[in-house]
C-alpha cells in the first residue's frame, strides 16, 4: 500500500505542477502581486496531495515587509510553510542547480546566496534588503542546516547580516521580524514519538530521493507551525542579537509542541553551550546538499 501511496501521491504533484509551471512563468512578468500569491495556492493544493494537515497557531501579518526566521527539518518545510503565506525562500547557490528543483525555486523568487564568496554574499544581502523594501515576505532558514526534528540548532548571525549590519541598500524602517515554528506531530493521526520524528527529519548525509520516496510512501502528516508576533527590526541591536533572540523565540516553541504545551511560559528551553555553538554540523555530499 506504501509503494501504491508513494507512487499515486509522486503522479498528483508532477500532474499539478508540470501546467502551473509556465502560468507562475507568465505571472512574473505581466504580475508581480499575483507572482507572489500563486505559489501560496499552489502549496496549498501540494499539501493537500501529500496528506498534510496544518495547525497554524498565529498568522504572518500582510501589511510590512516580513523576515519569517524558522527552524529547519525537512523538503516538506518548503510547501508548508508557502502554505502559511505568500513567502519567497533564502538558499544557497548550490539549490539553483538541482534539476527541476532549480526551476521551481526561481519561480518562487528564490534568493540564492553563494556563501563561499564574500562579495556575493553582499550582492544577496542588497538584494534581500530590495525584495523587503518592496514589502516581500522572506524565509530564513536560521540554523544554516537542517535538524531532525528533535531539537533547534544554534542559529547562525552571519544569515543575518543582509537585514541587521550588511549591504549598501538597507532594510525598510518599517520591516518587521516574525518567528516560524515548524514542528511535524502526527502520522495516520498517532502523534510521532522522538524515536520516530527523524524519520520526517531530512539531515545529515541522508539523500533525498530515497527520503522523499519514503515519506511519500509513510501516510498523512500533521504539522504544528507556531508563528511569533512582529518585533520591529529597528528594535534588534545587531544581528547577533536578531539571531540570539529568534533563536530562543523558536527553541522555546518547538519545545513547547513538543511536550503538547504550546505557548507554555514556564517552559525554559536548554541552550547549547558555546562549544556547542561553535560546532560545525556535518553537510551532506554535493549530490545530497541541503536548501541552506
Amino acid at each position: 500500500m506504501g509503494v501504491l501511496r508513494g507512487s499515486a501521491v509522486l503522479t498528483g504533484f508532477f500532474a499539478l505542477t508540470v501546467p502551473l509551471m509556465p502560468v507562475q512563468a507568465v505571472l512574473l512578468r505581466i504580475s508581480p502581486k499575483a507572482a507572489r500569491r500563486f505559489p501560496h495556492w499552489y502549496h496549498r493544493q501540494v499539501c493537500r496531495l501529500l496528506g498534510i494537515t496544518l495547525h497554524i497557531d498565529g498568522a504572518v501579518i500582510g501589511d510590512a515587509p516580513v523576515l519569517l526566521v524558522a527552524n529547519h527539518t525537512s523538503w516538506l518545510d518548503i510547501p508548508v510553510l508557502s502554505a502559511v503565506a505568500p513567502v519567497s525562500f533564502v538558499a544557497k547557490k548550490e539549490v539553483g542547480g538541482w534539476p527541476f528543483v532549480s526551476s521551481l525555486a526561481r519561480l518562487q523568487r528564490t534568493v540564492f546566496i553563494d556563501r563561499t564568496r564574500r562579495q556575493s554574499a553582499g550582492d544577496s544581502a542588497d538584494e534581500i534588503s530590495e525584495r523587503l523594501l518592496a514589502g516581500d515576505t522572506i524565509v530564513l532558514f536560521a540554523e544554516g542546516t537542517s535538524s531532525d526534528g528533535n531539537r533547534v540548532l544554534p542559529f547562525k548571525s552571519s544569515l543575518f547580516a543582509a537585514v541587521k549590519g550588511s549591504g549598501t541598500t538597507g532594510a525598510p524602517s518599517r520591516a518587521v521580524v516574525q518567528t516560524v515554528a515548524v514542528v511535524y506531530t502526527h502520522l495516520h493521526g498517532i502523534p510521532i514519538e522522538r524515536a520516530d520524528r527523524p524519520k520526517i527529519g531530512w539531515y545529515g548525509d541522508m539523500e533525498m530521493q530515497r527520503h522523499a520516496w519514503g515519506v511519500l510512501k509513510s501516510g498523512p502528516l500533521g504539522v504544528t507551525i507556531r508563528v511569533g508576533p512582529p518585533v520591529p527590526l529597528e528594535a534588534f541591536t545587531g544581528r547577533k542579537d536578531l539571531a540570539l533572540t529568534s533563536e530562543r523565540a523558536v527553541r522555546r516553541d518547538v519545545i513547547g509542541v513538543l511536550r503538547g504545551r504550546p505557548g507554555d511560559p514556564d517552559i525554559v528551553p536548554v541552550e547549547p553551550d558555546e562549544d556547542r555553538r561553535r560546532q560545525r554540523w556535518p553537510t551532506a555530499t554535493i549530490s545530497n546538499e541541503k536548501w541552506t
